[in-house]
């Protein structure tokens, strides 16, 4: 069955590993790409979609309603995915307002397009820091689905106001949504503020390596290709109204994922540089996926180690 389908924030990393995920699984489906091209967008993310009749870029903002309106009354979607977003913690730190204005006006006035232009689905890309963090020395406790949203920071906070909106959407006006949360995303074609990127980056020049603290924070990392087909299968399966947690049940801390690449690039331990802490820095995250395993029968593909060694080569190929 074909299908017009609309990415938001497609020009990013998780958003254009996506797009060329779904135009090659499913051949018969149309993908429009909506990106504002900010700093962190990057086009030549899309080199290998350009040229498939089946995709269109159009360059806007989604918080800009007349722009947003007039795409959906031509375009006709029959899904739209949000994956657009501000999401860098410490620049919402310095400047939260932007954050504000993309992540929750944003996904306002997508939902109001969705809403007048009957929209078959809308799905909400979110993150497991809308949860808060966890204890370091208790492995037992897990976020699922049900865990209070205690956000640490203004890019977190947009994010879980942003979902609160999305599920309101569903009990006020019914209409059709779906949310994901994921844990941290590694893979190729991220944007080198992020922390594998930049670690990578930095070793290969031999640069510092700034490690927050005392750089044991932990995160639930997880392939980008895997959240892709975790979103596949939720915005073709999943169930209207709920929330879907994604993760690889992959926890590592910090120093340890430095310390992996730097082996892994052969170079000396002296490139990593302590650095002052950020402020309200969550210590732990870990998601229990067995929902979208069970309901869905979704699993992750990649294991750490060799998805580690691709996004390292794949770096070195594009640096």
């Amino acid at each position: 069955m074909k299908k017009n389908i609309l990415v938001t924030g497609g020009a990013g990393f998780i958003g254009s590993n996506f797009i060329i995920y779904i135009l090659k699984k499913y051949q018969q489906y149309k993908v429009v790409n909506i990106d504002k091209l900010t700093y962190a967008a990057n086009l030549k993310n899309l080199d290998e979609a350009k040229a498939n009749p089946n995709y269109k870029f159009i360059k806007g903002d989604i918080a800009d309603e007349n722009f947003i309106k007039d795409v959906f009354e031509k375009e006709k979607f029959d899904i739209v995915i949000n994956f657009a977003a501000e999401s860098h913690v410490d620049n919402s730190i310095s400047d939260p307002r932007i954050f504000m204005i993309t992540n929750i006006i944003g996904t306002q006035v997508l939902l109001d397009a969705c809403k007048k232009y009957k929209v078959g689905r809308f799905h909400q890309v979110s993150t497991d820091e809308v949860y808060g963090d966890l204890e370091l020395d208790n492995k037992e406790l897990l976020f699922n689905e049900n865990s209070n949203i205690n956000p640490s920071s203004p890019y977190s906070a947009s994010k879980a106001s942003a979902d609160l909106l999305v599920k309101s959407y569903y009990r006020t006006y019914n209409l059709p949504v779906t949310i994901s949360r994921c844990s941290n995303n590694y893979g190729p074609h991220q944007f080198k503020e992020k922390l594998i990127p930049l670690i990578i980056d930095k070793a290969i020049k031999n640069n510092k390596i700034p490690l927050y603290g005392n750089g044991l924070n932990v995160r639930d990392w997880i392939h980008v290709y895997d959240h892709c087909s975790a979103i596949d299968k939720i915005i073709h399966n999943g169930k209207i109204g709920e929330i879907y947690n994604v993760g690889a049940r992959n926890e590592i801390s910090n120093i340890d994922i430095v310390e992996i690449i730097l082996k892994e690039l052969n170079k000396p331990q002296a490139l990593i540089e302590y650095v002052k802490d950020r402020p309200g820095h969550d210590l732990r995250y870990a998601i229990d996926s067995s929902k979208i395993e069970k309901e869905l029968n979704w699993k992750s593909e990649y294991d750490f180690k060799t998805g580690i060694v691709e996004t390292i080569k794949w770096y070195l190929e594009n640096n």
